[in-house]
């Protein structure tokens, strides 16, 4: 499937949401990276909390879904390894 916005392609989901949001949003610092530590996870959330707070509109809710997203995926794999 190919993935256009304001007729320009997206190679990535990063991309749509720069194109379609009309900025880009670190997913990374948002949805984690896979292997991370507790300790680098208390990290990044803690930053990612206080760049919540500064963002608005539609970046504060996409923000919000990929940390929710995240969330349910570890909790997933947390059930699947138990």
């Amino acid at each position: 499937m190919k993935l256009i916005v304001a007729g320009q392609d997206a190679a990535t989901p990063d991309e749509f949401a720069e194109l379609a949001l009309g900025f880009g949003v670190d997913a990374e610092l948002f949805a984690g990276v896979e292997g991370e530590s507790a300790e680098q996870q208390r990290a990044r959330l803690d930053v990612a909390h206080e760049v919540l707070r500064d963002l608005d509109g539609p970046a504060a809710r996409f923000a919000s879904g990929l940390m929710r997203k995240a969330e349910r995926r570890r909790v997933l794999t947390w059930k699947a390894a138990a």
